[in-house]
């Protein structure tokens, strides 16, 4: 099986990936092959193609597709030909015509939702869940402040904590950004580029600050987030989009408020394949519940996956983004 995929031999900016034509095995024992239909793009995906995570080169890259399972490998039991599935997760590769697959990290698509929409929240969805649910319980009548809360994680995450009964409080970067958190349930919406953080929080908390902040942002916005938190508080960085925040010693935290510190990955949130499966689950069930709702900001075609990595990293995209063929 001849398949078309992105690949690239050296780390660096969008440029490097090429489209090449590969032969596609028959997938091995435990795996499936997938014909792919929709492609989801993330964040993580530039921390792969920059150098930010290290890999073996030549590699490939994406994490999250939709498809159609067209073959079987021996020993896969929990699939059939023609079944509908979705990944988010395992080694770069995504970015691809067909692929082969470990069979028991794919999640089922439920009947009554379609591939672009799978694509475009599964990633997002269960990021938010983990983080909401696991990493940092959130509970009701919580002040919350989430960074990126236009993105698409951060658009799911507005949703799910209002579900919850949080007062969630988003930070982006523009009035035009700030609108469309307030539209995803967000209760407030900080304007970074026009007002303080600290100051805003303080004053929508009536001094004390928040209970959790989640920060994707990295080293622009570490100050920030632990400067907002009340005592005890925890602050959950889970992306570095600007790179990674400075060391902190421990003796800092004591003095601010016995504060607490996490850096989470979805890998190790995701490893055991049945909190993948609840966590994906939740996220359908939601969705279909209409709790939640995914904004696709962006359609890219096959050959413009350089452009939409070079919007991605400008911060020019809103909500999800999808690539399809």
């Amino acid at each position: 099986m001849k398949a078309t995929v992105v690949q690239f031999e050296t780390q660096g900016p969008p440029d490097v990936m090429r489209h090449v034509e590969v032969e596609i095995p028959d997938p091995s024992p435990g795996q499936v092959m997938i014909e792919q239909t929709v492609l989801g793009l993330n964040f993580i995906d530039v921390y792969f193609r920059s150098g930010l995570y290290p890999l073996e080169l030549p590699s490939g890259v994406g994490a999250e597709a939709a498809g159609k399972v067209i073959a079987l490998g021996d020993g896969v039991i929990d699939f059939k030909i023609g079944d509908r599935v979705i990944y988010g997760g395992g080694p770069p590769g995504a970015y691809a015509t067909f692929r082969n697959f470990p069979a028991d990290r794919l999640i089922p698509i439920p009947d009554g939702i379609d591939d672009e929409t799978a694509a475009a929240i599964i990633v997002k969805g269960i990021t938010a869940e983990y983080l909401l649910l696991r990493c940092y319980p959130v509970k009701a009548g919580e002040d919350v402040l989430f960074h990126a809360a236009a993105g698409g994680v951060g658009q799911i995450a507005g949703q799910w904590g209002t579900h919850l009964g949080a007062n969630m409080i988003g930070v982006a970067g523009g009035q035009d950004k700030c609108q469309l958190a307030l539209k995803n349930g967000y209760a407030q919406c900080i304007d970074r580029k026009s007002e303080n953080i600290v100051t805003r929080v303080k004053a929508l908390t009536n001094g004390s600050g928040v209970s959790v902040v989640y920060d994707s942002v990295g080293k622009d916005s570490f100050e920030d987030s632990i400067n907002s938190l009340k005592p005890m508080g925890m602050f959950v960085s889970f992306g570095t989009t600007t790179g990674e925040p400075p060391a902190i010693a421990p003796s800092r935290l004591q003095k601010m408020g016995s504060l607490y510190i996490t850096r989470p990955t979805l890998v190790d949130y995701m490893a055991v394949r049945s909190d993948m499966l609840n966590s994906a689950n939740q996220v359908f069930d939601l969705l279909q519940k209409g709790v939640l709702s995914v904004t696709i900001g962006q359609r890219y075609g096959f050959d413009d996956i350089i452009q939409a990595h070079v919007e991605l990293e400008a911060g020019a995209t809103r909500g999800s983004s999808i690539i399809t063929f």
